[in-house]
């Protein structure tokens, strides 16, 4: 399991919750890395408003989470 920013439905009221999500399943082409640390930015606000639902068909429940930082190395 993997913690991470949740939305289950669109929408101001619905909010974002913290919970765990299973481990994506990696495909061929996929890379898999450790954060370390995550923040949610106005992008992932306004994502969780459905504004962006019409051009960006994402699938519920959606994770949040476009800044990011690994450990590097």
């Amino acid at each position: 399991m993997m913690k991470a920013f949740v939305v289950d439905r669109y929408g101001r009221k619905n909010g974002i919750r913290a919970g765990d999500m299973p481990v994506p399943e990696l495909r061929e082409d996929d890379v898999l890395i450790q954060i370390h640390a995550a923040g949610v930015n106005p992008l992932d606000s306004k994502i969780r408003d459905g504004e962006f639902k019409l051009i960006l068909p994402y699938r519920l429940p959606l994770i949040l989470g476009n800044d990011l930082a690994d450990r590097g190395y």
